[in-house]
């Protein structure tokens, strides 16, 4: 890499930073959430590039969303993740990241192959790409609103898992269409490749701990949480397991178990500070690439294929929230972690937005596949759809959801938390 392409490279993620501060002072006063005015603005900069230079949209290279944004993403939301309330919203958080993920996709699947006749085994990658959930828009209002904290817990952690099975379950797909593979060989690997990154993730934030007890140093603690997020995701990767899960795993480790036996004051202080800002900023840049990463000018193509596909993301939703979680729950009342607010299944319905996994994964789809560029354009209309219309539509619902729950809560009407305690 020589010295004009770095200055680039430092060129641009400062635009990028200035955008997103512009952005966030302009949109403060307004209603509509952060994340869905950057998307805008990505959007609006890509269009405006194509027009300016013909046929010369903006690339984004997967890897730098995979690899250099999402690590640091959800290395701090599990960091910041209470294993108590973890442990609680355990059973629901199994669900929507496990069998939620497999029906998401596979109901998308459906809709696609019934409907417009794409190959069954094309249309699950598109359902694979989209079965991950990006709730950004929906945290954000929470941050603005009284929610309880189990709800919470359960968005982000749902997130958080889906980012990880829903990037296994693309894995299995595209290799599925090279080398056709069981539906039992498949789930298999599945849950190997889980078992896999959960246990690399673990054992590094053990080892990331007992660094941290060796010190006394903020700075040398800070360090190790760096190399741990980005090391534990490279490490996984390598041994072909997933990334995500492994650093999501070793970040719940090191922010529950470390923050007692190992990390000094300043070091928690320096940690809370340095990846709040780290989020912050990873966030913004995330969602002005995701804008940009759209072909606006290839989706018109397509929109017969997106409105199918949009269909089938929103009733897969439905029946992972409201058919396998709502069943679970009303016949399943004794078991810890089951009795659910009925409001809060609307916000968990709602919270479903697609967003910078699926648009990475689309963008690091192999050139050998099939029909690839329809692919990609059915999973960037899905994504747009979820992010503005969902994502601008988020405070109403959880306002309307959340504040009704409270206020029949307040009558002892329903619990307080996912376990009726």
């Amino acid at each position: 890499m020589d010295g004009s392409t770095i200055l680039a490279a430092i060129s641009v993620f400062v635009a990028l930073l200035g955008v997103a501060a512009l952005v966030a002072i302009v949109v403060r006063p307004l209603r509509l959430p952060y994340t869905v005015a950057l998307v805008a603005v990505g959007l609006v900069a890509g269009i405006g590039e194509s027009v300016i230079q013909p046929g010369n949209e903006p690339v984004v290279a997967p890897e730098v969303v995979l690899v250099v944004l999402l690590p640091g993403l959800v290395f701090e939301a599990g960091y910041r993740l209470d294993l108590g309330h973890l442990r609680r919203s355990l059973a629901v958080l199994t669900f929507l990241a496990m069998p939620g993920v497999l029906i998401s996709a596979s109901v998308v699947a459906a809709f696609l192959h019934l409907i417009t006749g794409l190959p069954f085994e094309l249309a699950f990658i598109v359902g694979a790409m989209v079965s991950a959930t990006d709730p950004a828009a929906v945290v954000t209002t929470f941050k603005r609103l009284p929610v309880p904290r189990e709800l919470a817990t359960v968005v982000e952690g749902e997130s958080l898992l889906n980012d990880g099975t829903g990037l296994v379950v693309f894995g299995l797909a595209v290799g599925a269409v090279a080398a056709p593979i069981t539906p039992g060989e498949a789930l298999l690997q599945f849950v190997v490749t889980i078992a896999g990154s959960a246990l690399i993730g673990i054992v590094a934030g053990f080892v990331a701990i007992r660094l941290m007890a060796l010190v006394d140093d903020h700075l040398i603690e800070l360090t190790i949480s760096v190399v741990l997020a980005y090391g534990t995701y490279l490490l996984a990767d390598r041994l072909h397991e997933s990334g995500i899960i492994a650093t999501v795993l070793a970040a719940v480790v090191l922010g529950n178990y470390g923050k007692r036996r190992a990390m000094s004051p300043n070091g928690i202080d320096a940690l809370d500070t340095v990846w709040e800002f780290l989020a912050y900023l990873l966030t913004a840049l995330v969602f002005l690439l995701v804008g940009l990463a759209f072909p606006i000018s290839r989706l018109s193509d397509a929109l017969g294929w997106i409105g199918i596909g949009i269909v089938g993301t929103v009733v897969g939703r439905a029946l992972v929230v409201y058919v396998l979680l709502g069943g679970a729950s009303l016949f399943v009342p004794q078991v810890r972690g089951w009795t659910i607010p009925s409001g809060w299944f609307h916000v968990l319905f709602w919270a479903g937005l697609r967003g910078a996994v699926a648009v990475a994964m689309a963008l690091a789809l192999p050139v050998t596949i099939p029909q690839r560029g329809l692919l990609q354009e059915i999973t960037f209309g899905i994504v747009l759809f979820t992010v503005v219309v969902q994502g601008s539509l988020a405070a109403a619902v959880v306002r309307r959801s959340v504040v009704a729950d409270d206020a029949q809560q307040a009558s002892g009407a329903m619990p307080t938390t996912l376990d009726g305690a």
